[in-house]
């Protein structure tokens, strides 16, 4: 039998894949039964989700409407990404000289396959995402300081997100050259990482989040106006 937390957890999930496949965008309202229906738990973890989502900003809890996924401005991504970058370099400054190398050599070689295809006009979208997750995760866990782990952990369910969203536009377009850029990107930090070379691997993760962040304004601005709602 699940426990109630993993209730919790298991629509907190729900809600995030479906901002991963494109099916929940900002505005659009969350409505706690069909949330229950669809993911066969009871109203209270669903609540609790909803709230959890809420706290790291990627719901709105509205009086007398309910819930909506948070629609961001140009101003909140660009705070967003001020704020990872200040994180993500200071983790790198304390686990260039944590994370085993072989580790490292095994992203760069998953990386370099992903380079390979999407060279040759593939779109590995779901393969690319594994692999950012990968490295994100690998200097967070192997930073060793609890307190910044457990801030990059809390913000990498908003990080994802944005993401996820930029990406799914990434997927519908003819050419893949942010993600040529973002696989490139990767392969830089993790050179500098394995050369335990923490001024330059700092350089290069500033470098990929400031064109992340480009990337996520241009979709923002390219997000469609919907009316979707879960209510039948």
């Amino acid at each position: 039998m699940a426990m109630h937390g993993d209730k919790r957890e298991q629509v907190v999930a729900w809600v995030l894949d479906r901002i991963a496949t494109g099916e929940l965008g900002g505005g659009d309202r969350l409505v706690t039964q069909e949330i229950a229906n669809a993911t066969q738990v009871s109203l209270t973890p669903v609540r609790e989700a909803l709230a959890e989502l809420a706290g790291i900003g990627l719901v709105d809890l509205l009086p007398n409407r309910g819930a909506v996924i948070h629609r961001f401005s140009n101003r909140e991504i660009s705070g967003i990404c001020r704020v990872r970058k200040s994180l993500e370099c200071e983790a790198i400054r304390w686990a260039v000289t944590r994370i085993p190398s072989e580790s490292l050599r095994q992203l760069d070689d998953l990386l370099s396959k992903l380079e390979a295809r999407v060279k040759a006009g593939a779109k590995p979208i779901k393969q690319a995402r594994v692999a950012d997750t990968k490295l994100h995760e690998l200097i967070r866990n192997h930073c060793g300081n609890p307190f910044l782990e457990r801030e990059l952990q809390r913000l990498s369910r908003l990080f994802r997100s944005l993401r996820d969203a930029s990406w799914v536009q990434a997927s519908e377009e003819p050419d893949c050259d942010r993600l040529r850029e973002e696989v490139a990107e990767h392969r830089e930090i993790v050179k500098e990482l394995l050369n335990r070379d923490s001024r330059k691997a700092r350089a290069a993760m500033a470098k990929h989040i400031r064109a992340s962040v480009q990337y996520w304004l241009k979709t923002a601005r390219n997000e469609p106006s919907r009316s979707f709602s879960t209510d039948a």
